[in-house]
C-alpha cells in the first residue's frame, strides 16, 4: 500500500506540474509598448513646401533696334552702374539678298528714276532760258521806261515776269535734286551684301547701357549675331535684394496671412533663416506634379528678415525649403500623433491605467503632423500608448518597453 501511495503522489505531482506549465505557457503575457504622458505647452502649425529665391527686381535688357550684336564682354556676376556701364553694342546690318523679282523691280525703278532725272534736267534748262529771256526783256523795259516810251504798269509787268522766271528756275533745280535723290535711292536697293561682319568704324553704333545699378545675373545672348528689335540680351539685378517664392497648394495658401513668420531651411547654411510673408498672390495657376497630377498652386512671397550677411551666399534661383506658420498657441494640451487611431469614425487612443490599456475616444483640434491638440477625453499627466499595434486591445495588460 505504501508503494502505491507514493506512486500516486508522484503521478499527481507530475500532473500538477504539467498543468502549471500549460497554464503558464498559455497565459497572456504583458505587451511591451512605448509610453508617453499627455502634456501642455506651446504648439504651432505650419504649411511646408519647396521654394526658390529670386532678385526682387530683375531687369531684362533687350535690343532697342534690329542690328548686328557685337560679342558681349561682360560676365555673369559683373557689377554694373546705371547709365554708365556699357552692356552691349549694335551695328547696322548688311543689306539682304534680293530675289529675282525684287531685283527686276529695283532695276526698273532705276530706269524710271533716270528718265525722271532727264525730264527734270530738261525742265531746268527751259527755266534757265525763260529766265534769260525775262531778264533781257526787263532790262529793255527799264531803259524804255526811263525815256517815257512805256507806262509804269508795263514795266511792273516785265519785272513780275522776271521774278516768276527766277522762281520757276528754283523750282526746276529743286525738282532735279529730288529726281537725283530718287535715282540714288533706287540704286541703293541693288547694293550687294558685303562679306564678313559689320565693322564698328563703318557706321554709327548703338550703345546699350545699364538701366540700373546691380550685377549681371544671366547672359541671354553672348556671341555675335543679328538680333531683331526686342530680343532679350541679358538680365541684371541686385542680389542683395532677395525674396523667396513658395508655390503652395491653394487649400494651404488660404490659411496663410501676410506677416506670418517663416522658417527657411535646407538652403545650404549652418542654421535656418527667418522670414516674413509679404504677399499671397491673388491668382492661382495649374502645375503638374511629379506623379502627373494637376494641382492648383498659389505663389507666396517671403522676405528674409535676418541680416543680409547671414545669407550672402544665396543667389538668384536657389532652392530652399520653407515652413509658414498658420497657427500658434502658448498653452495647449497635446499628445504625439503616433498615439492616435480611428475607432468607429472617431479619434481614439489607449490610456494606461494600472497596467492595462483603456481605449478612450478623444476630440482633437489642430495637428501639425508631430503633435495634436486635445480638446477633450484625457487630462494632462495621463500616460498613453505610442504607436499601438494590433496586439493591443481594450483591457490588454501592458509593460513599458525597455530602451
Amino acid at each position: 500500500m505504501g508503494r502505491k501511495l507514493v506512486k500516486r503522489i508522484v503521478a499527481l505531482g507530475l500532473l500538477a506540474a504539467l498543468l502549471a506549465f500549460f497554464i503558464y505557457a498559455f497565459m497572456p503575457q504583458p505587451v511591451p509598448v512605448d509610453m508617453a504622458a499627455v502634456s501642455r505647452g506651446p504648439m504651432q502649425v505650419a504649411v511646408s513646401d519647396e521654394g526658390y529665391t529670386r532678385v526682387h527686381d530683375v531687369y531684362v535688357v533687350s535690343a532697342p533696334v534690329t542690328g548686328y550684336l557685337l560679342r558681349i564682354d561682360g560676365e555673369v556676376g559683373d557689377t554694373v552702374t546705371a547709365a554708365k556701364t556699357q552692356l552691349a553694342e549694335l551695328l547696322p546690318t548688311h543689306p539682304q539678298f534680293l530675289d529675282e523679282r525684287t531685283r527686276n523691280q529695283a532695276e526698273a525703278a532705276i530706269r524710271s528714276a533716270e528718265a525722271a532725272l532727264k525730264l527734270a534736267a530738261a525742265e531746268r534748262r527751259d527755266a534757265e532760258a525763260q529766265l534769260k529771256f525775262a531778264s533781257a526783256d526787263a532790262k529793255r523795259a527799264r531803259k524804255l521806261a526811263e525815256k517815257g516810251h512805256i507806262s509804269k504798269v508795263e514795266l511792273e509787268r516785265n519785272e513780275l515776269a522776271l521774278d516768276s522766271a527766277k522762281a520757276a528756275l528754283d523750282t526746276a533745280h529743286a525738282a532735279e535734286r529730288v529726281r537725283l535723290g530718287e535715282l540714288d535711292n533706287a540704286r541703293a536697293a541693288l547694293i550687294r551684301p558685303a562679306r564678313g561682319a559689320p565693322r564698328s568704324g563703318d557706321a554709327d553704333t548703338v550703345a546699350i547701357t545699364a538701366p540700373v545699378s546691380g550685377r549681371i545675373l544671366r547672359l541671354l545672348q553672348e556671341s555675335e549675331r543679328v538680333v531683331p528689335v526686342g530680343t532679350p540680351l541679358l538680365e541684371i539685378g541686385n542680389p542683395g535684394e532677395l525674396e523667396i517664392v513658395i508655390d503652395l497648394l491653394s487649400r494651404d495658401a488660404v490659411k496663410v496671412q501676410p506677416g506670418a513668420s517663416v522658417v527657411i531651411s535646407n538652403w545650404g547654411g549652418d542654421r535656418p533663416l527667418n522670414g516674413s510673408v509679404r504677399l499671397v498672390e491673388p491668382y492661382g495657376f495649374t502645375k503638374i506634379s511629379a506623379l502627373g497630377i494637376e494641382e492648383q498652386r498659389v505663389n507666396v512671397i517671403v522676405d528674409i528678415t535676418d541680416p543680409a550677411q547671414t545669407w550672402s551666399r544665396l543667389g538668384h534661383g536657389y532652392r530652399v525649403d520653407a515652413a509658414i506658420e498658420t497657427w500658434r498657441a502658448d498653452d495647449v494640451m497635446q499628445v504625439p500623433t503616433g498615439a492616435l487611431f480611428r475607432h468607429q469614425k472617431a479619434w481614439a487612443l489607449f490610456r494606461v491605467i494600472g497596467d492595462r490599456a483603456v481605449r478612450t475616444e478623444i476630440e482633437i483640434g489642430h495637428n501639425n503632423g508631430q503633435t495634436a491638440e486635445i480638446l477633450s477625453g484625457v487630462k494632462p499627466g495621463e500616460v498613453i500608448v505610442l504607436h499601438p499595434s494590433e496586439r493591443i486591445a481594450d483591457g490588454v495588460k501592458l509593460t513599458k518597453r525597455a530602451l
